[in-house]
């Protein structure tokens, strides 16, 4: 039986381990390939337990953390998902930030990546902001190292209510599987307007 909690603040504090196991697990496949270290990211995740209207909502099957996904105010995100808001004239305190979503393969495809976006826009919702975003690496079409069997999410994520925006681009730096060090990679925005919703 599948348990889905969502948290906030120092409620995710018992949470953090296994969500940088997650992360790490999940983002070393395309399109982020991500080379990660436990250390890293325990250090990083622990923002969240100091920000309030920070979201983490944790799915278990039993006692065994198996998904995740986080949410906070844009305006709290690091200086580099803000900086495309501002270029564009647009305020980063007026959105609430979709982070990552990951989740174990066997567990993909029972709805639950929906019910990520459900309960990350009622928290949002709840906290008074009337737009959500998230980002999404972007990768070429011919990268060497994209399976033959990759299917990009974009299609789910527009039934999700959201819009591609190539004009809000944002770089963030890690390193690849298949390289000696960090460098920036592009991510692009995908927005959504939350109807009956304001501050």
């Amino acid at each position: 039986m599948l348990k889905v909690q969502v948290l906030s603040g120092s409620e995710s504090i018992g949470f953090i381990p296994e969500l940088a196991r997650l992360r790490i697990e999940v983002f070393r496949e395309f399109p982020y390939l991500y080379a990660g270290s436990l250390e890293y990211e325990q250090r990083y995740l622990k923002k969240f337990l100091h920000l309030p209207e920070s979201t983490l909502v944790v799915v278990q099957d039993a006692d065994r953390v198996v998904g995740a996904s986080t949410a906070l105010p844009l305006a709290q995100a690091e200086a580099e998902f803000q900086e495309p808001f501002r270029e564009a004239g647009l305020e980063p305190a007026e959105w609430y930030y979709f982070g990552e979503s990951v989740l174990e393969r066997p567990y993909r495809g029972r709805g639950l990546g929906v019910e990520f976006f459900k309960q990350r826009e009622a928290r949002a919702r709840a906290l008074g902001y009337a737009n959500t975003t998230f980002c999404a690496v972007a990768r070429p079409e011919n990268h060497p190292l994209r399976p033959p069997d990759y299917r990009p999410l974009d299609a789910f994520w527009e039934r999700q209510g959201y819009r591609k925006r190539p004009d809000l681009l944002a770089h963030f730096s890690w390193q690849d599987l298949d390289e000696a060090q960090e460098s920036p990679k592009p991510m692009v925005f995908w927005v959504k307007g939350l109807e009956g919703a304001g501050r």
